[in-house]
């Protein structure tokens, strides 16, 4: 899958899966897998050790990639789910 129409920065919406109906701000894209990271959603805990003497380890909460096809953008204005032209950019009913 080449050429998202997702980008780093784009407000979204969770359209299927665990976090359905969550928002959020897209952090990573990886055009070459078709997947999108978006900040808060699909979330997973991993184990760290500490690195250095004055850094604690832990568990911590990191974002995974979900596939972009389960995400779409959203109006900044209204907040309600768009589809966007791709030649124009204008937004479509």
């Amino acid at each position: 899958m080449s050429g998202l129409k997702i980008k780093k920065g784009d407000r979204v919406v969770v359209l299927s899966g665990k976090d359905k109906g969550k928002e959020g701000v897209v952090q990573h894209a990886y055009p070459a897998e078709g997947k999108v990271v978006v900040e808060g959603v699909n979330t997973a805990k991993r184990h760290r050790a500490a690195r250095t003497a004055t850094e604690t380890g832990g568990i911590i909460d990191i974002d995974k990639p979900i596939s972009a096809s389960n995400v779409a953008v959203i109006s900044p204005s209204d907040g309600k789910k768009v589809r966007v032209c791709k030649r124009t950019g204008v937004e479509l009913p």
